[in-house]
């Protein structure tokens, strides 16, 4: 039950948390944009089975690995990209609390 509250509260709630006191002004916006990062999961239909409970995603999934990541925090450092690289890092956050737990 803790690696689910993680894992979803991760993904869902902590963006709600970085919209709001880092983007008020344009909060929906933000939120969408950081919700959408849930899209690097598609790499999951590329694995065989496409759900496996007991299998990290983390280095796994093309989208989950280490040069992926480092693309991921690249683009935190661009104003245009940073929404889309905080994203992108608050999925891999999520995913890497769910294989630690």
């Amino acid at each position: 039950m803790l690696a689910f509250l993680a894992h979803y509260g991760t993904h869902f709630i902590v963006p709600i948390v970085v919209a709001y006191w880092g983007y008020r002004a344009q909060f929906r916006k933000t939120l969408l944009l950081l919700w959408a990062g849930i899209v690097i999961d598609l790499d999951h239909l590329l694995a065989s089975p496409i759900f496996d409970p007991e299998r990290c995603s983390m280095f796994f999934h093309p989208f989950h690995s280490s040069y992926a990541i480092a693309l991921y925090l690249l683009l935190l450092f661009f104003k245009k990209t940073r929404l889309i690289g905080l994203a992108c890092c608050i999925h891999m956050i999520a995913d890497s609390l769910d294989c630690l737990l």
